[in-house]
């Protein structure tokens, strides 16, 4: 069961919707329905969570670049939602090497595959669910100045959107969409 909320920053302190995610397939989507949500530039959350799997958060500032955090990337990775958080900059990959299509040989093997006895020990191929790190990746400071410290972010487990909304003063807020 996922859950994908947008709480915007006002003056008059935090407005929460629902999101449907259906038709964002970019994190540059993403991005610019957060946007949407706030004419006047302020700062704006996504939240989403997978119950009991992983959350993640994007802060949207404006027009800067978007800021990421998820909790548990590889159980990030097995989901649609997901994927579009884990860009390759986010995870640290090459995009020029992401592409495991490109490393197979004609007959549809890859190149340099190793032989059965080395199947073991070899490395993860890059752009595989193999190579994508359990636990967290991103930016774990992103709600510092909000109120919600890097050690804190990083302790949340189940329930997390919950626990940030009551963090940030929008709990309230967050449970008129949920």
């Amino acid at each position: 069961m996922y859950f994908a909320a947008l709480l915007a920053r006002t003056e008059d302190g935090w407005e929460a919707s629902d999101t449907e995610l259906d038709d964002v397939e970019t994190l540059s989507d993403l991005a610019d329905l957060a946007r949407e949500a706030s004419p006047d530039e302020d700062t704006v959350l996504v939240l989403i969570e997978q119950e009991d799997a992983w959350f993640g958060v994007v802060r949207v500032d404006g027009e800067e670049d978007p800021r990421i955090y998820v909790s548990d990337a590889a159980a990030a990775a097995r989901s649609s939602y997901g994927e579009i958080l884990l860009t390759d900059e986010l995870l640290g990959r090459d995009p020029d090497d992401g592409d495991v299509l490109d490393a197979l040989d004609l007959d549809g093997t890859e190149d340099g595959e190793p032989d059965d006895d080395e199947a073991d020990d070899a490395e993860p191929v890059v752009g595989t669910a193999d190579s994508v790190p359990h636990g967290p990746v991103g930016d774990a400071q992103i709600l510092d100045d909000l109120g919600v410290s890097e050690k804190e972010l990083r302790s949340l487990t189940t329930d997390a959107v919950t626990e940030i909304a009551e963090s940030l003063g929008a709990s309230e807020t967050l449970e008129t969409v949920r």
